[in-house]
């Protein structure tokens, strides 16, 4: 088995194990993306995903280049009042990575499911993942529409060259 799948089987047993009864309740209903990728990368933010840069900022680093374990931080957006976060699972070339992510798709006819290694692909026309294609399961393939994104937060201690903003945070956004 693929070390980063025993990592996510591990995360979502120990999460199922360690839960209240009000926790396992909720559950029940399906994840939303911001407590399942706090859950899955560790990472100590809270609130709406869109909010998470801001809030990485002085606290992690943060970047335009995607690397393992990170967390990709979606723009709100019109359809995407509250943004998204999803954590790379994998790099897969220099414009393709991987995301594990909860309460994309919907599946089966349901929200909040948790989907594990979905491709994302950046559809920047600088090639700097400042949009990105997120893979959707009701049509098995990537989805049409490009989202804005604010980059990725690594998991260490934010370093004195994260005191200033890495993508354009001006609230110029891709509605529709």
């Amino acid at each position: 088995m693929p070390k980063c799948t025993k990592t996510t089987l591990g995360f979502i047993a120990f999460a199922l194990f360690s839960m209240t009864p009000a926790q396992a309740e909720a559950k029940s209903f399906g994840w939303q993306c911001v407590p399942f990728a706090r859950m899955f990368s560790g990472l100590q933010l809270f609130g709406n995903a869109f909010t998470w840069w801001t809030q990485a900022m002085g606290k992690y680093d943060r970047g335009a280049a995607p690397k393992a374990g990170a967390v990709l931080v979606f723009k709100a957006t019109g359809a995407m009042r509250v943004g998204h976060v999803a954590t790379v699972s994998k790099i897969v070339s220099e414009r393709i990575i991987k995301v594990t992510h909860a309460n994309w798709s919907l599946i089966n006819g349901r929200r909040g499911q948790v989907e594990n290694d979905v491709t994302v692909v950046d559809a920047s026309p600088k090639n700097d993942w400042s949009q990105v294609k997120v893979w959707y399961a009701p049509i098995k393939g990537i989805g049409i529409k490009a989202y804005p994104v604010y980059g990725f937060i690594y998991g260490g201690k934010a370093s004195q060259s994260d005191t200033s903003e890495v993508a354009s945070t001006d609230g110029a956004e891709n509605k529709g």
